[in-house]
């Protein structure tokens, strides 16, 4: 086989110039997609304060906690000479609010007994420990004891708070009114 006579092809065609090259997305389809779109430094900028917002959201109900806790007690926790501001409206108390003696308060705790360890000894064991409270309070300050202003309020255990392991029956010379300073 021999080649016509003449200057020889060119190397890239007709016209002398490379194919060019294939489209980077669009395939053969002659189409070729918009550039990608940066991510938007608003988004970031939106995460990032929403974050910042619960945060301080949730510092500030941390702090508002502590702030309105502070001075309150495990009714089981609290100790002869300790006042309360407030006396317990409740029948299952689980929390008192304590001051200090010379604030205004209603109430101040004059004795703490343990009840034994065991089985819960029933309602009328817990109500026998509970009579020692007036005598408790005659020891403690006498004049009070003979005050038709000051009552007493007892605080013991039940047989659910018996469960979790108290044992305390505690004795509270209460008033009516607020007074500052103790009673013994």
């Amino acid at each position: 086989m021999t080649t016509p006579p003449g200057p020889p092809p060119p190397p890239y065609g007709a016209h002398g110039y490379p194919p060019p090259p294939p489209l980077p997305y669009g395939g053969d389809t002659g189409h070729i997609p918009p550039p990608p779109q940066k991510r938007r430094p608003r988004l970031r900028v939106l995460v990032a304060a929403v974050v910042v917002l619960a945060m301080l959201v949730a510092g500030a109900a941390v702090a508002l906690y502590y702030m309105s806790e502070r001075d309150a007690t495990e009714a089981a926790e609290v100790k002869v000479g300790d006042c309360l501001a407030e006396i317990p409206d409740s029948s299952r108390v689980l929390y008192v609010q304590t001051v200090a003696c010379d604030q205004p308060h209603k109430g101040e705790v004059f004795s703490v007994m343990q009840m034994p360890d065991g089985d819960f000894p029933g309602e009328s064991a817990v109500l026998e420990y509970t009579d020692k409270c007036g005598p408790a309070l005659k020891q403690y300050a006498p004049a009070a004891a003979d005050d038709a202003a000051i009552r007493t309020l007892v605080l013991y255990p039940t047989a659910d708070s018996w469960q979790r392991g108290d044992r305390t029956v505690t004795c509270i010379a209460t008033s009516e009114n607020s007074r500052t300073g103790k009673i013994g």
